[in-house]
């Protein structure tokens, strides 16, 4: 893969707020699922999680910005070698970091502590510690509800086994969850699980930050007279009172009924009344008669 940074589109002095909110953009712009006749999109929307996935990885980051491996996690090159040394005799060459090595640092490093004297005396020296298996990257739809309310979710993982995961606070598309040791196997441990999270659209709910906004429709002698009428929640229907005189575009709250927030607590639901009139008015049309209404509604519009 390319250079993390230029994948994400981020320079190498961009904070951690920076990193995570250019992988959200591009991960909503490029998600498969809204790119299903585009190959490329969703090869890129891989490289952009694999992007992310190192560059928020502290100590990968780290490692990453001093050349020790590439932008798959992988080392750059045998050794740590980086640069020769053109001096030929007793000079040394740079790798290992910045540090300057002769051959007989080397062979320490590759086959042990020295002893008698000799490049290759002895064992037990210092090595590098065993490398990590690789992540394993998982994608998780979640209903509009399910997010709203942090309902468990099971996934399977690559092994067949399957896990139930608790949402967290806040969670949006492009959420992303590790899962520790749960990705493939190697010498130094099994890597971990990266799950990204999609969170589907409702027919009738809408997400506005931590609220939840929904149009209700009411009819014409509710708004008039006032009722009490059932209304849609995340958590199930509750009862909601219409104030007599209600007209459209009129917002009430219901606390507490929106999305969870990483703060704690919830937002809110708000509800926008829509008085609805029949499509067939004539009962309507002859109750008022010849009564009509003189108010300047519209004249706060100009006209």
């Amino acid at each position: 893969m390319a250079d993390p940074y230029s994948t994400l589109g981020v320079t190498k002095t961009a904070s951690d707020a920076e990193i995570k909110s250019a992988y959200r953009k591009l991960a909503k712009e490029l998600h498969p699922d809204k790119n299903k006749d585009n190959p490329k999109a969703s090869e890129r929307f891989s490289d952009v999680t694999k992007a992310y996935d190192l560059l928020s990885d502290k100590a990968k980051r780290a490692q990453f910005d001093r050349g020790e491996i590439d932008g798959d996690g992988n080392p750059s090159m045998p050794f740590g070698y980086r640069r020769g040394d053109p001096r030929g005799g007793s000079g040394g060459f740079s790798g290992f970091g910045n540090e300057s090595a002769d051959f007989g640092d080397i062979f320490e490093g590759l086959f042990g502590g020295r002893a008698g004297g000799g490049p290759f005396g002895g064992f037990g020296g210092r090595s590098a510690p065993p490398q990590k298996g690789a992540n394993v990257a998982y994608r998780l739809a979640v209903s509009f509800i399910d997010a709203a309310t942090q309902a468990p979710q099971r996934i399977t993982l690559a092994d067949g086994s399957t896990i139930d995961l608790k949402l967290p606070a806040g969670v949006e598309t492009g959420t992303q969850m590790r899962l520790a040791g749960k990705g493939q196997p190697g010498p130094g441990g099994a890597g971990d699980g990266i799950v990204t999270i999609t969170v589907k659209e409702h027919p009738f709910f809408a997400r506005d930050g931590a609220n939840i906004r929904l149009d209700l429709p009411v009819t014409l002698d509710e708004a008039i007279k006032g009722a009490k009428i059932k209304v849609p929640t995340v958590d199930g229907p509750v009862m909601l009172s219409i104030p007599a005189g209600s007209t459209s575009g009129k917002v009430m709250r219901l606390k507490g009924k929106g999305f969870s927030q990483k703060g704690g607590g919830r937002g809110d639901q708000l509800v926008r009344l829509m008085v609805d009139l029949p499509t067939d008015n004539a009962g309507l049309s002859a109750l008022l008669g010849n009564w009509t209404d003189t108010r300047a509604v519209r004249a706060e519009l100009g006209v």
